[in-house]
């Protein structure tokens, strides 16, 4: 029996999908969800459902009895997430879950000098805690999401012509998140990944000023990239609106990627999905070609 857990999120729901495509049987798979509502659409495709709560230790202990893989997705909540994670860990432990499978995040510095630092954290302790917890486990160090591109890239980068943001020369080696979650089912499916760190990186990894030459190669449209000062792209998202949060997150993002943080290429997906991950530059034919 394979669980996953997050199940209602776009990572969790790709997986799922990629379990059936495998050939899975739908009962042999089980969706975690934090309610009834979440639990509908997979109850009509003949999954199995488990309601539970990162933060409700017992809840999970019931619904990872009889399981024997587990795919953790880490938990979005960075102030609560260290806590979530411990209990999801203990209660895997004491309901006899064989093996873990992890969703990690990619990295090079794991200090707190990291611009990453509070997301760092968490996914450095839960590595350390499934190593040390005597169950198999496997790590996925996952890049940046290729869905989360446009977002620093800009919805409005054809009209204004102007990439803005502050990456420097910094590359990263961004991975469309369904091909992340279709190797992490053949993970699931396939023996021999215990005690294993994958690199859900892509087999090239591009600058911000790559991006912006190639959106003008499909585009038509004229680009120019602009790396700000960190003060400055942050003055700029607040006159846009954005919540403190979201800003936080988006200069701490790209920060990072200026510093080198996600600049890693990898065969590894190459090797999972017998075939390369979507490349960078054909997902931003897709998203910006011929408009």
């Amino acid at each position: 029996m394979i669980l996953v857990t997050g199940a209602a999120g776009h990572f969790g729901k790709a997986t799922l999908q990629a379990l059936l495509a495998k050939g899975i049987p739908a009962h042999q798979l089980t969706a975690l969800v934090r309610n009834e509502t979440a639990a509908t659409d997979f109850k009509a495709q003949g999954l199995n459902t488990a309601i539970a709560d990162y933060d409700d230790y017992a809840s999970l202990v019931a619904a990872f009895t009889g399981i024997e893989k587990l795919l953790f997705i880490s938990g979005s909540d960075l102030l609560k997430r260290l806590t979530q994670h411990e209990n999801v860990i203990n209660a895997a432990i004491d309901a006899g879950v064989k093996h873990v499978v992890y969703t990690s995040f990619q990295r090079k510095n794991e200090t707190e000098t990291s611009p990453l630092w509070v997301v760092a954290q968490s996914h450095i302790q839960t590595e350390r805690w499934l190593e040390q917890s005597g169950m198999a486990y496997t790590i996925l160090k996952n890049n940046l999401y290729m869905d989360f591109l446009p977002g620093f890239i800009g919805e409005n980068v054809l009209e204004s012509g102007v990439l803005y943001v502050p990456a420097g020369q910094g590359k990263v080696g961004a991975v469309l998140r369904s091909d992340m979650a279709e190797a992490a089912a053949t993970i699931l499916t396939t023996p021999n990944h215990e005690g294993k760190t994958y690199d859900f990186t892509n087999t090239q990894a591009l600058s911000y000023e790559e991006i912006a030459i190639t959106i003008e190669a499909v585009s038509g449209k004229k680009i120019n990239y602009i790396s700000p000062s960190e003060v400055d792209y942050k003055t700029v998202l607040s006159h846009h609106g954005l919540p403190e949060e979201a800003i936080g997150v988006f200069s701490s993002f790209a920060i990072a990627q200026a510093q080198g943080e996600l600049d890693n290429e990898s065969q590894d997906l190459v090797k999972l999905l017998g075939r390369p991950p979507l490349p960078i530059t054909d997902f931003l034919k897709q998203v910006y070609g011929n408009k």
